[in-house]
């Protein structure tokens, strides 16, 4: 019992995540944390579009073999 009270009441260690963001915000100053965060936007959303193309093309192929038995 006393064991599990030591977990219950041991601290949080925080996320790598956690701390790399930390380490990140008190090295970098607000500008280059600004560009940093607009570049991972930025990558996001190519991987967005990429992802609507490769989609799109599907669609493009489906509709070509469809209308081509179609004749």
């Amino acid at each position: 019992m006393a064991r599990a009270m030591a977990a219950r009441t041991a601290p949080v260690r925080p996320s790598v995540a956690g701390a790399l963001r930390a380490v990140e915000y008190l090295l970098l100053s607000g500008g280059q944390r600004t560009a940093r965060r607009n570049a991972w936007t930025a990558v996001l959303e190519d991987r967005r579009r990429a992802k609507d193309r490769v989609e799109a093309q599907h669609v493009m192929e489906a509709v070509s073999k469809a209308t081509s038995r179609a004749t």
